[in-house]
């Protein structure tokens, strides 16, 4: 199971901002997104989702969720 939780380093440590429904010892894979590479990382994916989400093909679906 894939569950994605916020956490910040304090003191070198990484806590969570709140509860973790997970046994003790379960292992987790951890991302850190620096501030200052934030712009970064939104530009380098923003071509990549507007192509996939943003596409006149997808007009239809919308459609049809408002009749």
């Amino acid at each position: 199971m894939l569950n994605t939780v916020w956490a910040v380093v304090h003191e070198g440590r990484i806590e969570t901002l709140g509860e973790v429904d997970a046994p003790e010892g379960t292992r987790a894979l951890v991302t850190l997104l620096v501030e200052d590479e934030a712009d970064f990382w939104q530009a380098a994916s923003s071509a990549p989702f507007d192509e996939v989400w943003g596409n006149a093909e997808d007009d239809v679906y919308a459609e049809l969720l408002e009749a």
